[in-house]
């Protein structure tokens, strides 16, 4: 790949050269392929769009104009609040538990924030405070708060747990308690479940090991899935509007379970580096931030400025951002990627003058957006246009 990478940085370097880094960009080109990428791999069941792995409303725009997508999963109430009001979704299931009273109370205030967003609960204690902020600032004509179950999809071998750690509820008869303490509340109504295998849809295949774990997980969910939507629905008394699963590493597989209704991806329209392992798809980059180089320290070094921007999750090198061009640099292990400076390391350094461009991938997708105010979008070497990131419109959602 390094004359690919170094013709990457070529044109990259050719579309910015009138602005100057760090910058982030995105390719339109690759991104509207990795959207075609996605609707073919979810076999025509429709996919929500995972917002914190994207975080522009102008990206947001592009997918949902997209034929296979539809709705939002958004990371935060507010959020959905603020996408719901802008006239960015009509159509968002906040994919996280929310105690946040002040954006509860907007929620239940608004009769047309009701309709358009359902919030995750998998705790008694969630219900609890979205009954209450209904009944204190809700319209009496107003209708309940719409609320999914995050049900647990971790695998389960004895006493060992394979995969995140999120929801209390595992069994159907976990998600069944709880769904019949809903339809105690008035206030409530109950649309839908959510699976997020995360143990699938986020871990590369990089190894026997790990293929064998997806394997497992994904004979498990088949079946447990399927009861857990049988019970819940038997507890509420009503058909669920939802039922979501999988993610950009496992689109396919989850699309061939007939029960579930929508599919979840977001990673897989910027194609950050922790999603080049996997065996099912071909990763396509669409997103790339550059820093300049400030100082020549050694013959063989050349530091950029600012760069830390490593990613969320555990601690290690798969977490920090990679330099892709010109190609054959490498962080120094001793640093890494800094808070205000970066040194990079490798034959291409020699070549590197003050003032030149490093262009690097970020690990994971939406965390770029957190360190810029802005994508410039491109087609092939110019820039057409500029988004935008919530960063940039003044927005932070944690």
């Amino acid at each position: 790949m390094t004359h690919a990478d170094d013709a990457l940085g070529r044109r990259l370097d050719a579309a910015t050269a009138h602005l100057d880094p760090p910058l982030a960009v995105v390719d339109l080109t690759n991104l509207r392929a990795n959207l075609d990428e996605l609707t073919r791999r979810a076999g025509g069941r429709p996919i929500r769009l995972a917002s914190k792995s994207v975080r522009s409303r102008r990206v947001i725009a592009e997918a949902l104009a997209h034929t296979g997508f539809h709705g939002v999963l958004a990371y935060s109430l507010a959020e959905a609040i603020w996408l719901v009001r802008s006239g960015s979704c009509r159509d968002v299931l906040v994919a996280y538990p929310t105690v946040d009273r002040g954006a509860l109370a907007e929620l239940t205030a608004d009769p047309a924030l009701l309709a358009a967003i359902a919030i995750m609960v998998d705790d008694e204690a969630h219900l609890r405070l979205a009954a209450s902020a209904w009944r204190a600032h809700a319209h009496h004509a107003s209708a309940p708060v719409r609320v999914c179950l995050d049900v647990d999809s971790s695998l389960r071998l004895g006493p060992v747990h394979l995969g995140v750690r999120r929801s209390p509820l595992h069994t159907p008869d976990d998600a069944a308690r709880l769904a019949e303490r809903v339809r105690t509340h008035r206030e409530l109504r109950l649309v839908g479940v959510m699976f997020y295998e995360a143990q699938v849809a986020g871990l590369p295949d990089s190894g026997p090991a790990v293929r064998l774990v997806k394997r497992r997980s994904l004979g498990d969910l088949a079946q447990r899935r399927t009861a857990v939507v049988r019970a819940v629905e038997h507890a509420c008394g009503h058909p669920l509007e939802l039922v979501n699963g999988g993610g950009t590493g496992s689109l396919e597989a989850t699309a061939t379970d007939p029960c579930v209704t929508e599919l979840a991806a977001g990673s897989g329209l910027y194609c950050p580096t922790l999603f080049d392992g996997y065996r099912a798809f071909t990763s396509r980059p669409a997103a790339w931030f550059a820093l300049p180089v400030v100082r020549r320290p050694a013959p063989d070094v050349a530091t950029c400025f600012s760069g830390g921007y490593v990613a969320s999750g555990p601690v290690g090198h798969s977490r920090e951002p990679r330099p892709v061009a010109p190609s054959g640099l490498q962080l120094l292990r001793t640093e890494g990627a800094g808070e205000v400076q970066t040194p990079v390391r490798g034959d291409a350094a020699r070549e590197l003058a003050i003032g030149d461009r490093v262009w690097f991938r970020h690990a994971k997708a939406g965390e770029l957006c957190e360190r810029f105010d802005r994508l410039h979008l491109i087609e092939g070497d110019r820039v057409v246009d500029e988004a935008p990131t919530y960063r940039g419109e003044g927005r932070s959602f944690g």
